[in-house]
């Protein structure tokens, strides 16, 4: 990644920062031996200013602040701090790395400041699992059975456990969608479920399954036989729609590999996706990667080689407008070359104005900023690569202390 941005290397900080119920990472950087002089100002500032003055610090700071004093470690605490982040602009969205191919270590990256933390996930037991995130929730269920599910916040470490999804015991693929209302406490979650029909390639058995946090229950929604399409692992909640990926099976010769399923969770058809709801995707793709975005469904997908399909020659930024694909941006080559060896599959997510990319083979990560349609990368994540093997992903989410499941 010669003439890139220069990576700066960060050493593990071990010492863990005691904040109450708010011990959830630990700093990675070569500031620590920094000290502060507390201000004589701050003694004179009632608790409401000095609370809403503390809500606009970004989370890595607010951590911090609980460990000045005892009066601002019971403002952080306390549950009018919450309101009041509540209510400031959204921090910038984080995005977790996996390390370890086999067990689900890694750290988080810090836009806003440009530093990387340790952060242990609750419940989770393997970087395979399926996740999706919303609003500061992250959703995580386990890839085999798809009976372990959990909904937690990374921050706080607050988790809960759902009751197992109905439909098939084992399927063959599935996807988990979460979705916040960020007006009230209540979320979604979807699970698409997608097998085999048993000595038929071509037909799958399809069905979406929907829990709602205020009801405590699940319900299945839609129940189907695709034919020459199946169901995958990717899909996302958008403006009360639900969004998956579809893959074709190889019946007939579709004009690509990929589709697009829209799915009103309002009004819950029960029949007829290819008919009603199939959308085609802009291009031949190797892969694609789903993500909301301020309301707009994004799309990252792997652009294939005209005569080799299967081979990954760049990568495409798409929003959708009604049934239409629009090109944002496409990786520049530099970029694209900065990665090493490209598979045809790579992870990427994103909320708010940033998009996150990066390769299963490296711990490269690069950023895309929709807003100012620039694209960086991060700092180096402090973590080496051990064997040739060793894999690498990841997810982002919202860093919020106010979301609990």
């Amino acid at each position: 990644m010669a003439g890139e941005s220069s990576w700066t290397n960060h050493c593990l900080d071990d010492t863990p920062r005691e904040i109450g119920e708010f011990d959830s990472f630990s700093e990675l950087d070569d500031e620590s031996s920094n000290e502060t002089t507390a201000v004589s100002l701050e003694l004179i500032l009632p608790d409401d200013l000095l609370e809403r003055i503390l809500a606009y610090l970004p989370i890595a700071s607010i951590f911090r602040a609980g460990c000045v004093c005892k009066r601002w470690h019971e403002i952080v605490s306390s549950n009018r701090f919450l309101w009041n982040f509540s209510h400031v602009l959204s921090q910038k969205p984080w995005y977790f790395m996996f390390t370890n191919s086999g067990e689900p270590i890694g750290y988080a990256y810090d836009p806003i400041l440009r530093k990387w933390y340790g952060i242990e996930l609750p419940e989770i037991k393997a970087p395979d699992w399926s996740i999706a995130s919303s609003c500061g929730l992250v959703g995580f269920m386990d890839n085999e059975s798809r009976s372990e599910l959990y909904i937690c916040n990374p921050i706080t470490k607050r988790c809960k456990k759902l009751e197992e999804p109905p439909g098939l015991k084992f399927s063959d693929y599935s996807s988990l969608a979460v979705s916040v209302n960020r007006i009230s406490p209540g979320y979604l979650i979807t699970v698409v479920k997608s097998k085999q029909v048993p000595g038929n390639f071509f037909q799958w058995d399809i069905s979406i399954h929907i829990y709602d946090s205020e009801t405590i229950m699940w319900t299945t929604s839609l129940t189907e036989v695709l034919t020459g399409w199946r169901g995958g692992d990717e899909s996302v909640i958008c403006n009360g729609i639900l969004y998956f990926l579809i893959y074709s099976t190889g019946s007939g010769v579709p004009e690509s590999r990929h589709g697009l399923v829209a799915y009103s969770l309002s009004s819950r058809t029960s029949h007829g996706l290819l008919n009603r709801s199939f959308i085609p995707v802009p291009c031949p793709l190797t892969c694609g990667r789903l993500m909301n975005l301020k309301g707009k469904l994004v799309m990252v997908g792997g652009i294939g080689k005209q005569d080799r399909a299967d081979i990954i020659k760049g990568i495409g930024i798409w929003v959708l407008n009604g049934r239409e694909w629009r090109e944002i941006a496409r990786m520049p080559h530099k970029f694209f070359q900065g990665f090493g060896e490209f598979d045809d599959v790579f992870a990427s997510s994103g909320t708010d104005d940033l998009i996150y990319i990066q390769s299963y083979g490296a711990p490269a990560l690069l950023i895309f900023d929709m807003n100012q349609k620039q694209w960086k990368w991060s700092l180096k994540c402090p973590v080496t690569k051990r064997f040739p093997l060793q894999l690498f992903t990841g997810f982002c989410f919202e860093p919020r202390l106010e979301i609990a499941p």
